[in-house]
Order: structure tokens, then C-alpha cells, then sequence
């Protein structure tokens, strides 16, 4: 593909506006309003959003995850402990978020710092799980280089008949992590690229909140 055919691609948004007067106090309130509305529209994956994390040599690196709760102080999802994004985040706990509705013409961008939920938390929601997630979870060192799709397979199938009574345990090195925010800015697409953006801001009592220039 040439550079003027991606340069070519474009869309002009049209669908919502928003404006100080239209979004909730609680910036997190404003989120789950968003939410219903991506999950509403029937969106594919309305949860998946990406987080960015900063390793020990400050490189950034960013993946696809999936929101798992909402709580009022903060965002949960979940991951093993030994995973190389939870390795930058037990080095550096600050982190970016950033979910994309392209069907609504939205994103939202969080940045805040990371924590470990309890693992009673993280049990309860791992027993919610199908139990193939489950065996997969145990049956997966995350991020941890293998020698091929057979070996996974395997080793796949060897819990499956261990925990053939669905009674899988919670690995030691798998759980749970809430974003804790300190700025969220709702992003809604408008014509001409003239976007509306609204920015929360955490004072240390209290949540600001501003409009930002596209």
C-alpha cells in the first residue's frame, strides 16, 4: 500500500457532541455511562482497551486487555504476576489506558497508577471464569518464551485431565490490578477534526474537570 492511499483514509465524525454541561461529576460515573452505551450498540469487545506500561529502562510498551470491574475508586483487570507488563508495573506503578468506541466515535484515556486487588477478589473472579480460562491460566507462563503451539497444547490438555472435576486452583502468580486514575479525558469525535475533549482532572480531594483544543 502507497502513502497516499493510507493518507486517503479518512472519515469525518458526525454522531455526538460534548460539552462540560453535558457530562457526570464523577468522572467515573461518566465512564459507566459510556460503557452501557458502547455495550448497547452491540460494539465487539466494548471492554478491550489498551494499557501502556514503562519497563526499568523507561521503554514504553502497550497491549490490548480486557476491563473486568469498575469500582468507584478505580478500573480492575486481570493478569499473571510474572507477565512483562506486570514486571514494568511492579517497577514503575504509573500507567496509561486508553479505550477506543470507533462505532461511537469515542475514546477515553486514563492515566493513573496501578494495585494489586486482594486475592480473595481476584478468586472469586477467576471461579466466574469458563474452565478452559481457567486451565488456560494455569496452563500458561505468561510472556515466557515456549518452543512451539504443540508444547502449549499439551500441557493444556494434561490439566484438563487433572482438573477433569472443573475444580481448578487459582495460580500463586495470577490475580487482579486496579488503575487507581488521576486524569481521564473523554474524547468525542466531531467534524472537521474540531473534537470535543473533556479532561478530569484529581486535585487531591476532588475531581476538575476542563475542555481541551482538539
Amino acid at each position: 500500500m502507497k502513502n497516499k492511499e493510507i493518507q486517503a483514509l479518512r472519515e469525518d465524525y458526525t454522531q455526538y457532541s460534548l460539552d462540560i454541561t453535558d457530562v457526570e461529576k464523577n468522572p467515573i460515573s461518566q465512564f459507566e455511562k459510556w460503557l452501557q452505551q458502547a455495550i448497547d450498540t452491540e460494539l465487539p469487545e466494548p471492554n478491550a482497551f489498551t494499557i501502556a506500561t514503562v519497563d526499568a529502562d523507561a521503554k514504553p510498551h502497550a497491549r490490548v486487555v480486557l476491563l473486568k470491574g469498575i469500582e468507584e475508586d478505580g478500573f480492575i483487570f486481570y493478569t499473571n504476576y510474572e507477565s512483562d507488563k506486570a514486571r514494568d508495573m511492579a517497577q514503575n506503578p504509573n500507567v496509561a489506558a486508553c479505550f477506543l468506541w470507533l462505532g461511537l466515535e469515542r475514546q477515553v484515556r486514563i492515566e493513573g497508577t496501578v494495585e494489586k486487588i486482594s486475592r480473595s477478589k481476584s478468586e472469586a473472579y477467576f471461579k466466574s471464569r469458563p474452565v478452559k480460562s481457567q486451565i488456560g491460566a494455569l496452563a500458561s507462563n505468561q510472556s515466557r518464551e515456549v518452543s512451539s503451539r504443540a508444547e502449549l497444547e499439551q500441557e493444556f490438555e494434561k490439566l484438563e485431565a487433572q482438573y477433569s472435576n472443573g475444580n481448578v486452583p487459582m495460580p500463586e502468580q495470577w490475580g487482579g490490578y486496579k488503575i487507581k486514575p488521576v486524569a481521564i479525558e473523554f474524547w468525542q469525535g466531531r467534524r472537521s477534526r474540531l473534537h470535543d475533549r473533556i479532561k478530569y482532572e484529581w486535585n487531591g480531594s476532588a475531581w476538575t474537570t476542563k475542555r481541551l483544543a482538539p
